[in-house]
């Protein structure tokens, strides 16, 4: 039996956390690379790590990419969620589930029970952007299944103009 204890609010960390490594005119960027900057993206989410827990969360992030992207199996995941415990407590609109982790690793236990919860709710549907020039990724939402880009606005526009671009500079030579 397959259980999803993650929420939307957890399925947004997961979400901003796999894009927290956005390529920004053509150079990757890393918002977790200077103290100032992974401490802004920590306090905008609500959570509070020290050093060593960062580095907890860039190594589950990249696991998290890598997954996501088919380049690892899920069970490379398994060690990160060492000393984690969900627990059922019964309330009046059901079951909700209470994650118990080692000190101060909730985050990342979070954001791998929301892939889960992704995974079995949601198959196929987070995935990585189709411009291969973008790291970013997303959660197709569509009633189609059929959303290809981070963003239509950017990507998707980008990838269409260069479509265009090769279908008109293949009719112009021929």
């Amino acid at each position: 039996m397959e259980i999803v204890a993650a929420g939307p609010v957890d399925e947004a960390l997961l979400l901003d956390l796999l894009n927290s490594t956005p390529v920004i005119d053509g150079v990757p960027h890393d918002e977790f690379d200077d103290q100032s900057s992974a401490q802004a993206w920590l306090t905008a989410h609500g959570i509070a790590l020290t050093g060593g827990q960062l580095q907890e969360l860039r190594e589950v992030r990249d696991a998290l990419q890598a997954v996501v992207r088919g380049e690892l199996a899920p069970q490379t995941l398994q060690p990160f969620l060492h000393g984690v415990a969900l627990s059922p407590v019964m309330s009046d609109e059901g079951i909700a589930w209470t994650l118990s982790a080692r000190e101060n690793s909730e985050a990342v236990a979070r954001v791998i029970l929301a892939w889960d919860g992704l995974r079995i709710s949601s198959p196929g549907r987070l995935r990585p952007c189709a411009n291969s020039e973008c790291q970013l990724f997303l959660i197709d939402r569509s009633k189609p299944n059929t959303a290809r880009w981070c963003s239509m606005a950017i990507c998707g526009n980008r990838m269409k103009a260069r479509r265009h671009y090769q279908r008109s500079k293949t009719t112009a030579t021929e």
